[in-house]
């Protein structure tokens, strides 16, 4: 069996997101330029898979891991590190409501507007993980409990195109969501 490209490019996507991910369980600032290779890969995959919400979401980690690298590394100057900090119950409350019509919403139009396959799954991955990647970004305990359910309907989607190393992926990311949230919870205290 001979490897395709995407195969490769999928590959090299999946070593370079779990080093990202593991990294960010550390709170090591180094896990943004992998974070940055593995979405900008990531970006090429989806859209050969008519994921196009991923596509969009991608695009949007490209920032948001950029955002997410300048904010570790401009912590206040009497800090060590930027502190873990939690969501108040209005955040919480906020942030699940905004993740709600997010999705409904961008599913809709996509559903409507394109050919994408799994457009309201595909579309609650997309808005949960921008909620998720903002939070993980300003170093809020929350952002783990997000990531964990947007894994758990990632690796499905992922499974059902075929994206078997993505799928797997994502299943040893929901491993390290719960060490990072169990990692991050100890360092609060």
């Amino acid at each position: 069996m001979e490897l395709t490209a995407l195969q490769v490019i999928e590959f090299i996507a999946v070593v370079s997101g779990m080093t990202h991910v593991y990294l960010l369980t550390r709170e090591k600032i180094i896990a943004w330029p992998f974070g940055l290779l593995s979405v900008g890969l990531y970006i090429f995959i989806f859209a050969e898979s008519r994921l196009y919400s991923d596509v969009i979401l991608h695009c949007i980690y490209v920032v948001l891991n950029t955002y997410g690298w300048w904010n570790w590394a401009h912590k206040g100057a009497e800090e060590d590190k930027l502190p873990v900090t939690r969501l108040t119950g209005k955040e919480i409350a906020a942030w699940s409501a905004l993740i709600l019509a997010g999705f409904i919403a961008w599913g809709s139009v996509m559903k409507a507007n394109t050919n994408a396959d799994f457009p309201y799954p595909d579309a609650f991955t997309t808005v949960a993980s921008l909620v998720a990647q903002f939070l993980l970004a300003r170093k809020k305990l929350d952002n783990w409990i997000i990531w964990i359910i947007v894994d758990i309907v990632a690796i499905n989607i992922y499974m059902l195109k075929g994206l078997y190393l993505t799928s797997g992926l994502y299943g040893v990311y929901l491993l390290l969501c719960i060490k990072g949230w169990r990692d991050w919870r100890r360092s609060m205290e």
